[in-house]
């Protein structure tokens, strides 16, 4: 299998032969596991307080000649409040109907969140992302807007590391056919809810992922001030970043340099 090499300025420079990572088995299955996987290890563990609903005075008295028991008073014998015979007198505690009561299934601190995945399922769902990026119905389906005339994958010359500056970036990716992209990704919708109020007021698109062979490069710096952009090493690639939200196909902008080491190094294929 052979991919276009396009130029910065547009033109097909030549051709490439693709590793064969990109003509992996599509397997969405094994994708979304990988991606939940990975999820799962960046969530926080969280719960709450063992003792809460359990800091009161509140108890409960079973004996029929004892003061303050609840024995014939027509009254659940449950844990109740006993303070003299004031307003708080008889008020239950500590079970869930009751009110500040504990809860009845808390969430638990201790409880594990983390999942676990083979290291050749999770290899497995690199590679079946990277022939994902290939097809450009399964990159369609993910929303992306680019020209009908792009060959996938999108490869790039290795000039295209070079670029130092962002309006040179953008102007390099609208030459290529990906103006339309570029205008989608600047949207920015305000969230619904009271995620608003939590350091998270706008929802953004995802745009183009870019693979490059080294994170060294100027590219890094200067493409990923564009909104939605990412640049990434390619022995750094994971699932999450080819299907973000379990969805394969992210329009995916390969360098020659990173297609090269790809298969010279048979990253993730052992």
């Amino acid at each position: 299998m052979k991919a276009i090499i396009h130029a910065v300025n547009g033109s097909k420079k030549g051709e490439v032969t693709l590793p064969a990572q990109f003509g992996e088995e599509y397997r969405p299955d094994v994708i979304k596991r990988a991606v939940l996987a990975m999820q799962s290890n960046a969530r926080q563990a969280y719960g709450a307080n063992p003792d809460a609903g359990f800091r009161t005075s509140a108890k409960h008295i079973a004996r029929r000649r004892k003061y303050g028991t609840w024995a014939n008073k027509n009254m659940h014998r449950i844990q109740r409040i006993r303070i003299g015979s004031g307003h708080m007198s008889g008020i239950a505690r500590l079970v869930p109907g009751a009110v500040k009561g504990r809860r009845a299934h808390p969430p638990k601190a201790e409880k594990v969140w983390s999942e676990k995945i083979n290291d050749k399922e999770r290899r497995l769902a690199i590679r079946s992302a990277i022939a994902a990026t290939v097809n450009p119905e399964t990159v369609k389906e993910r929303n992306h807007v680019f020209d009908s005339k792009i060959a996938f994958p999108l490869v790039v010359e290795g000039a295209f590391e070079k670029i130092p500056k962002t309006k040179d970036i953008i102007e390099a990716l609208e030459k290529i056919g990906l103006e339309g992209e570029i205008v989608r990704t600047k949207e920015k919708n305000i969230r619904a809810g009271r995620g608003k109020n939590r350091a998270r007021p706008y929802k953004k698109k995802i745009g183009p992922l870019i693979v490059v062979a080294s994170d060294k490069e100027s590219v890094k710096k200067s493409a990923e001030a564009i909104q939605g952009v990412d640049v990434v090493q390619v022995d750094q690639l994971n699932a999450e970043m080819l299907a973000p939200g379990t969805k394969p196909g992210r329009l995916t902008v390969w360098t020659e340099s990173a297609v090269e080491r790809l298969s010279k190094e048979n990253l993730f294929m052992k």
